[in-house]
């Protein structure tokens, strides 16, 4: 009897079901024994990609928490791609889903936050403008430029105090997380990842430059909901993280 793709990859991640029937092995025996050891090194190799790939909520959970929260997650999406890299995209949902974990509401946004990291880690290279050239343009011709943005760039927004979170599990004597929401942007201005704190209507802002917005008229935008909001401080995260690769003054 063969078997199925289907069966063979549900009996890999599951160590509660049986080695499908009519699996050999090499020399045309049973593959029982031969099985169950690759599917514990397939499940040994996904953990620690998950642990590697999700630091931040191995940390707010534990090593064995995070063990069993593997093994479940491996079970319900098993890898699509060889690359490890890209394992994990479906975590965060996966941490909502769980009326176990109900009571850590910021957990899926924690996962969100490893998985941008990552993401910005692997996005492809880009040549960052010389702040320079923007401080040469007089203040008419800063506030008629649109910018282009580097891949690695993320922005996360979320209810929960995310950046303050991720500071107190990874920097030692870090103040406790505040009572806020909180967006976070990522840059790669070199090798790794950069976290930093957008203050409250950085992330509108940097929406509508990427739609295409020049500086003023994505100020104005972000005037209408946030009238308190800084350009110059959110600019310079970006200068300082590298993240802008091109100019287009129009005026």
């Amino acid at each position: 009897m063969s078997v199925s793709q289907s069966q063979f990859t549900r009996a890999m991640m599951d160590a509660g079901q049986a080695v499908p029937d009519g699996l050999l092995d090499g020399t045309g025996a049973p593959a029982g024994r031969r099985f169950s050891v690759y599917r514990n090194n397939i499940a040994v190799s996904l953990t620690e990609a998950m642990h590697s790939g999700f630091p931040l909520i191995a940390k707010l959970l534990g090593a064995q928490n995070m063990d069993g929260l593997a093994g479940v997650f491996l079970r319900a999406h098993p890898p699509t791609s060889p690359l490890m890299m890209h394992y994990g995209e479906e975590f965060p949902a996966f941490l909502a889903s769980l009326d176990q974990l109900k009571h850590l509401g910021y957990l899926a946004d924690a996962a969100r936050l490893d998985l941008a990291q990552r993401r910005a880690y692997h996005a492809a290279d880009a040549t960052a403008v010389d702040p320079a050239h923007l401080g040469s343009l007089a203040p008419e011709q800063l506030m008629a430029t649109s910018l282009q943005l580097a891949p690695a760039l993320q922005v996360l927004r979320s209810p929960w105090p995310l950046f303050d979170i991720w500071r107190f599990n990874t920097q030692p004597d870090a103040p406790k997380p505040r009572h806020e929401a909180q967006d976070v942007l990522i840059t790669r201005p070199e090798f790794d990842p950069v976290i930093q704190h957008l203050p409250a209507g950085g992330a509108d802002w940097i929406d509508a430059i990427r739609d295409g917005h020049t500086l003023e008229s994505a100020l104005a935008q972000v005037h209408e909901t946030h009238p308190e909001f800084d350009l110059s401080h959110t600019l310079a995260l970006l200068l300082q993280g590298g993240a802008i690769t091109d100019l287009d003054c129009k005026g």
